[in-house]
């Protein structure tokens, strides 16, 4: 019999609470006050650098089973990637909030000086779900994803679709070995921008990816430079294999691997024990992911072409964001 593909991530689990080395986490001054003032201290990372693992999407979804995964903020975030939105009014309007904490940033920066009235993080997002005015001023996050794969600004003045380009070449030119689609542009890294307010919200964590054709199957290589694997990388392998297989069809192909290669795969200190009840379960089949067979647009998905099937997980691990800086 094959291995159950979750194995993959499991072993990965375990060799990072085996033998993953202890770094300190970067934390703006403001995010370390914060632990201050409640008189704690700052969370760090156990992390190994360099892994990869893949997953043959023409056997099965590879939806992690042994804690359940939020698949609908999965799909509306990876839609809301590929029409190129930057503002968090559309995933508030479908009660998706994994990006809530970023146009708040913001919004408390502005706060504590004093230059919009007090709210707090809920107050904040019910306001962007109520007022399109509010949210068009303060729910942008800038330069992020879906804006660097679809409107990347040139230096001559152009706008770049460069998810655009890659179907075209899938469809025209499938043997190319350039089909690359890149979301780090220097110039929109905090680091590196010539400001806040032109700055991406966060620098891009799945970096870029590159397409394979082979035998009429595709495959997408996913470059991920920072993996948060027990809450982040369940959600980064069902978004990348199902945008994969929605590039497949559009594109007239079959499904073939996501490969998805780590820079610094990690574990908070506050998900390790998490971590260490995760590893002990063991996987249930993986669940099939039906997609409407009438869309050939990449542009035309809505969140209702998406069924999956056969889906039982073991129960969600309660677990605690970690407030991590950025300026």
């Amino acid at each position: 019999m094959m291995k159950h593909q979750e194995y993959q991530y499991l072993d990965l689990m375990k060799e990072i609470l085996e033998n993953g080395n202890e770094k300190k986490i970067f934390l703006a001054p403001e995010v370390l006050k914060q632990y201050e003032e409640k008189g704690e201290q700052p969370p760090f990372i156990r992390s190994l650098f360099g892994r990869q693992t893949r997953y043959d999407l023409s056997r099965e979804f590879p939806l992690l089973t042994t804690k359940k995964v939020f698949l609908r903020g999965i799909i509306h975030e990876l839609l809301w990637f590929i029409r190129g939105d930057s503002n968090i009014k559309n995933l508030v309007d479908n009660d998706v909030h994994i990006w809530d904490e970023w146009p708040y940033k913001n919004y408390k920066a502005a706060m504590m000086k004093g230059e919009v009235p007090d709210l707090t993080q809920a107050e904040f997002i019910a306001k962007i779900k109520e007022s399109s005015d509010f949210a068009l001023q303060w729910g942008d996050l800038g330069n992020v994803y879906g804006v660097q794969w679809r409107r990347w600004k040139s230096s001559d003045g152009r706008t770049i679709d460069q998810l655009g380009w890659a179907i075209n070449e899938l469809k025209t030119n499938p043997f190319r070995k350039s089909i690359v689609v890149s979301a780090w542009n220097p110039e929109f890294i905090y680091a590196m921008a010539a400001s806040r307010e032109t700055a991406m919200a966060i620098p891009p964590c799945h970096t870029l990816f590159q397409f394979s054709v082979v035998d009429n199957k595709l495959s997408l290589h996913l470059y991920q430079r920072s993996a948060d694997l027990f809450l982040g990388v369940p959600f980064n392998i069902a978004s990348y294999a199902l945008f994969t297989m929605m590039l497949a069809q559009v594109t007239g192909l079959q499904p073939g691997e996501f490969v998805h290669t780590f820079g610094d795969v990690h574990l908070y200190s506050n998900h390790i024990e998490q971590a260490k009840e995760q590893i002990t379960r063991e996987p249930k089949p993986f669940p099939k992911m039906i997609i409407n067979t009438a869309v050939k647009n990449i542009d035309d998905f809505k969140y209702e072409d998406f069924q999956i099937e056969g889906y039982d997980p073991w129960p969600t691990l309660k677990w605690d964001i970690t407030a991590v800086g950025w300026f």
